[in-house]
């Protein structure tokens, strides 16, 4: 090595020279900061107003579109007016028809009217009006109008004439007998844009993507037009998005939703009534080019402002510190017992002066220090290696001293712990995180911490441990933390099987009354916020006869059955109970009066489907259900179970195997 590289070596390692690079490298990094976060904001700025933006044009083209799709209904509808039974019948006369309706045929690129076997009468589109011979009494959407007996609208499917996917509006018929005939109107999407006039293209859209799909994701309108009647997914640039709203729940939602996806503004809005949505993606990259401009010419700026300042502030700090040079040689002596300490410390005043005095003191107390440290450390390790519990001593989360019984606890050596960071012993990340944040608040609030935690051995296998914590110095939680730990397996395990009990049926395995009373009251407290709920009140029909023949062995396992049963054919948030006996009840949360009762038939039919073989035959039982919604003005779980009963005996009093609400409920007999 040359003199002048030992120099330059010497002239970096200064503390001079330390400063002054810290100094200049705090400047660097405070305009580069807000250099960044002005920028950053701006972008964040310009992304929020680009976001609503799209919110606004993504819900303005689903309100367009379903004013669209009501209007082709509508005209469809006016032509089912029109449209008399005698004329279907007729060949000629429906071709007729169909001829005059110019307007109706400039709508659709498919027109059809088929009887409600499903015989094609008539289908016109550009190549003229025929009668090719085909049934739809096998499509999906055409049976659905013939059962709902009302317009519908149908995903994208393959034309079976053209092969192409088409989507169908379909409208009945009704004359006094029924329905006589459906007319339709196909959409060929490769050849009719469902967006078609109601996108106004911006100069600044650029690479904008638009697309509308079914409420099931599959594409009705996409710039490519392989992508026709494939889900969204296929798309990369909405994949992300796509998926995103699929796991929300497939929300069609009119006033718009804001959706990740990377490196893109993703927007989408529901169209109600057809309930298709509007997709709109464009590029970020697109819309923060100017900011990107403006930050380089910023950082140029930046650099040589920043020259500028360091060479004035290295000269400014060399001057300043030059008096630290004498104390500095002092200092390389100071615990190498070369120099008494005592001796050899510069004069000089203000903070140098200070630092020396403290120096001075520093070395004559050191050996004393030393001592007392060595005594405490023995004294310290004697009390871990007897405690019964594993003992830790931590400074910023890692272990500096452990005791026998921890290292035993885990697995490990001392010497695999020491040094550590503490989340090595926790089972989880996400059970760190949340057990520093609880520690730290504990401290805080000047009070020890204590907390049951999931920790991980050497080999994996996780534990359960009592964990206490207390600070060092409880005025400064930074000084490090001492930990307490015992394995509480056991305990845990025999806490949680008397928990269940208390809240669960034994034989069923469902919520038991006092489990089932219990939500009831708290949605009851809830109101009106828990509206809409339901209860409903399920007694087994014909259950006695079981026990009596079978034996109650037969009957727990019929019991068992039931339970299955019900559970089966509710939503995993409602609670299901047995409240004894063959009586069984749920609790439908969020749940509107008709749906609740869809859910009571679902039950019933499920429990009259059980069928248990015994000896030569089939044990069977069915049920009668009532069903009570949650009313407003109730005060009490009585006043709502009372409503159910009655519900309940109502459905008995009508024969048994039904379901009855309690506004159909009669009054017991007194």
């Amino acid at each position: 090595m040359t003199p002048w590289q030992v120099r330059a070596l010497r002239a970096f390692g200064s503390l001079k020279v330390r400063i002054t690079i810290g100094t200049v490298a705090a400047l660097i990094a405070g305009l580069g900061l807000i250099t960044l976060l002005l920028v950053n904001r701006a972008q964040q700025d310009t992304l929020r107003a680009e976001r609503q933006r799209e919110l606004a044009d993504a819900a303005r083209t689903a309100s367009l579109l379903a004013g669209r799709a009501v209007a082709l209904q509508r005209a469809l509808l006016v032509v089912a007016f029109q449209l008399d039974e005698a004329t279907v019948r007729d060949d000629a006369a429906l071709m007729h028809f169909i001829e005059g309706k110019p307007v109706l045929r400039s709508l659709f690129t498919d027109i059809f009217v088929a009887t409600p076997d499903g015989d094609l009468r008539l289908l016109a589109n550009e190549r003229g009006v025929n009668t090719p011979e085909l049934n739809l009494s096998d499509r999906p959407y055409f049976k659905r109008t013939l059962a709902e007996g009302r317009s519908i609208i149908s995903p994208p499917i393959p034309s079976r004439l053209s092969g192409e996917p088409v989507i169908v509006f379909t409208q009945p018929v009704r004359g006094s007998n029924g329905i006589y005939a459906v007319i339709g109107g196909g959409l060929r999407l490769s050849r009719r844009d469902v967006l078609e006039g109601l996108i106004e293209t911006q100069e600044d859209d650029g690479d904008a993507r638009v697309a509308v799909t079914d409420a099931s994701g599959l594409v009705l309108a996409h710039p490519d037009s392989a992508l026709l009647a494939h889900p969204l997914s296929d798309d990369p640039r909405l994949a992300q998005a796509f998926a995103a709203w699929t796991a929300a729940g497939s929300p069609v939602e009119p006033l718009g939703l804001g959706l990740p996806q990377q490196g893109e503004l993703v927007s989408a809005a529901g169209a109600p009534g057809p309930d298709w949505m509007v997709w709109r993606a464009r590029p970020e990259d697109q819309l923060l080019a100017p900011l990107r401009d403006a930050r380089r010419d910023v950082l140029r700026w930046a650099i040589g402002l920043t020259v500028l300042l360091s060479a004035s502030m290295f000269a400014l700090v060399w001057w300043l510190l030059h008096p630290l040079t004498l104390l500095e040689r002092r200092a390389q002596h100071l615990f190498d017992g070369t120099m008494p300490p005592r001796d050899g410390w510069p004069i000089a005043g203000g903070e140098i002066g200070s630092l020396s005095r403290v120096l001075r003191k520093v070395g004559m107390e050191r050996a004393q220090l030393e001592v007392a440290n060595n005594e405490v450390l023995v004294r310290l390790n004697s009390v871990m290696s007897a405690a019964p519990v594993g003992i830790a001593f931590l400074r910023a989360y890692r272990f500096e001293l452990v005791s026998p019984e921890f290292c035993r606890l885990f697995g490990l050596r001392e010497d695999e712990l020491l040094g550590q960071p503490a989340s090595m012993v926790v089972a989880s990340v996400d059970d760190y995180a949340a057990f520093v944040a609880q520690e730290l608040e504990s401290f805080l609030a000047s009070r020890s911490y204590a907390g049951e935690w999931r920790m991980r051995r050497r080999d994996g296998a996780v534990f359960w441990a009592g964990l206490r914590s207390k600070p060092v110095d409880i005025d400064d939680p930074s000084q490090g933390a001492i930990w307490t730990m015992n394995n509480i397996d056991d305990q845990r395990t025999a806490r949680e099987q008397l928990e269940w009990a208390a809240t669960h049926d034994p034989l069923t395995g469902l919520a038991n009354r006092s489990s089932f009373n219990k939500r009831a009251r708290e949605l009851i407290e809830m109101l009106p916020h828990s509206l809409p709920s339901a209860m409903v009140f399920i007694d087994l029909d014909h259950f006695k006869p079981v026990n009596d023949t079978a034996g109650h062995v037969m009957g727990d396992v019929m019991l068992r059955a039931v339970a299955t049963a019900v559970a089966s054919q509710v939503r995993s948030g409602d609670t299901v109970a047995r409240l004894g006996g063959d009586e069984f009840a749920l609790l439908l949360e969020h749940c509107p009066p008709d749906v609740a009762m869809r859910l009571a038939q679902d039950v019933l039919d499920a429990v009259r489907a059980i069928t248990l073989p015994w000896e030569d035959r089939l044990l069977r039982v069915g049920a009668s259900i009532g069903v009570a919604a949650l009313q407003p003005h109730m005060a009490s779980v009585e006043a709502w179970v009372t409503d159910a009963d009655a519900a309940c005996y109502a459905a008995k009093a009508a024969g048994r195997n039904t379901v009855r609400r309690a506004s159909e409920a009669v009054p017991a007999a007194s």
